[in-house]
């Protein structure tokens, strides 16, 4: 008499690595109040570098380390400029610019009045620009967790804490050049094979000098961050 043998159903592998290695960059074109920072209008450009290891892992999640590093990281300030044309009692033309929390409205107006017998009159011109200041950071501090790691799809969340210094007081002169960061957010890792993965996330990013400096605005940015992973 023949037996029938029952097969075991094939478990399918985890998209796991033990150690990972990782190039990444980020982009947020505009910043709010959204939890702590009141510098508006901010934008923010990183470039960098990661390296991940697996803490724990089975079927329901993958708990990694997580440290950045960031050679390039650049931050951009609305920048006021401030053209006065005097046309009373003198002719000249003073002008200088300006760094502001709030953001910058283009405006244009003339001012008229007569102060004992004398007139005083010019017009002004508020026209804006940018200011990009070059830094670099580093985010020693940072978890990700991987959920459902048997699929080629997986979404995780992911946080960091860490530094960022810059060549310039940020985001006000006022300010300082060394400031704290942390961020946290989600998205999804999608994986090519075992070992290599590319990750597409939304982070909330936080800059702030803790206040060390004069003022202490801080920034608040939603920021995009594309990641190109490998390992084994």
């Amino acid at each position: 008499m023949a037996t029938a043998q029952a097969i075991a159903p094939a478990v399918r592998p985890y998209y796991a690595r033990h150690n990972t290695f990782s190039v990444f960059g980020a982009y947020s074109g505009d910043s709010s109040h959204i939890l702590l920072g009141d510098a508006e209008n901010r934008k923010l450009l990183e470039f960098g570098v990661a390296y991940g290891r697996k803490l724990y892992l089975n079927h329901i999640v993958n708990l990694q380390y997580n440290g950045e590093i960031l050679p390039v990281a650049l931050e951009s300030d609305p920048v006021v400029l401030d053209t006065v044309n005097w046309t009373s009692p003198t002719v000249y033309t003073e002008s200088g610019t300006e760094v502001q929390t709030t953001p910058c409205v283009p405006s244009s107006g003339s001012y008229s009045n007569t102060q004992g017998g004398t007139i005083y009159s010019y017009t002004y011109t508020l026209t804006c620009s940018r200011r990009w200041t070059i830094g670099e950071g580093m985010s020693p501090v940072g978890m990700q967790w991987n959920f459902l790691p048997r699929n080629k799809m997986q979404p995780f969340f992911i946080g960091h804490g860490g530094y960022m210094y810059s060549t310039k007081p940020i985001p006000v002169p006022e300010a300082g050049s060394f400031n704290f960061t942390f961020d946290f957010g989600a998205g999804f890792e999608l994986y090519s094979s075992r070992t290599r993965s590319v990750r597409a996330e939304y982070r909330y990013h936080h800059i702030s000098n803790h206040n060390t400096a004069n003022q202490n605005p801080g920034i608040d940015n939603g920021l995009f961050q594309v990641t190109y992973s490998f390992g084994r």
